[in-house]
């Protein structure tokens, strides 16, 4: 059964010089600004497509991970991943590239490895982006 999530983005204006807001059906966060100033300048206190698709990938990539690891008999303790979405104007985004930092007791860094590729299979955002997009994730141990 299909679980659907929603947003609605009001914009009014131009491309260059408008602007608009983008609101979760959910409430699980405030509305918030986007401009295609934010998308190519990084106008401040504004959003980007780009930072929303980055804050997706990275949350939907920890929860994968967490599974995959957890499955393995080895729970995390605490995983942090950034991703970082690259727009080229013109051209659409072309890459996303996640960092993980993981607190795993018991688990050494090939184990680790295995986690993360079957996560990187796993995980739906990686999914809906893999061969539109380059993929490329880097995860460490905490020491």
């Amino acid at each position: 059964m299909a679980v659907s999530s929603s947003a609605t983005t009001v914009w009014e204006g131009d491309l260059g010089h408008g602007s608009g807001v983008t609101t979760p059906q959910s409430g699980a966060f405030p509305a918030v600004d986007v401009s295609w100033a934010s998308r190519t300048r990084r106008s401040a206190g504004k959003t980007s497509p780009e930072e929303l698709l980055a804050a997706a990938h990275a949350s939907c990539y920890c929860m994968a991970l967490s599974h995959e690891l957890g499955e393995a008999g080895s729970a995390p303790e605490r995983l942090e991943a950034t991703a970082t979405v690259d727009f080229v104007p013109g051209e659409g985004v072309k890459s996303s590239q996640l960092v993980v930092t993981a607190r795993i007791p018991g688990i050494d860094q090939e184990a680790l490895d295995a986690a993360v590729e079957a996560a990187n299979a796993g995980c739906p955002i990686s999914g809906a982006l893999r061969g539109n997009v380059e993929i490329t994730v880097r995860a460490t141990l905490e020491t």
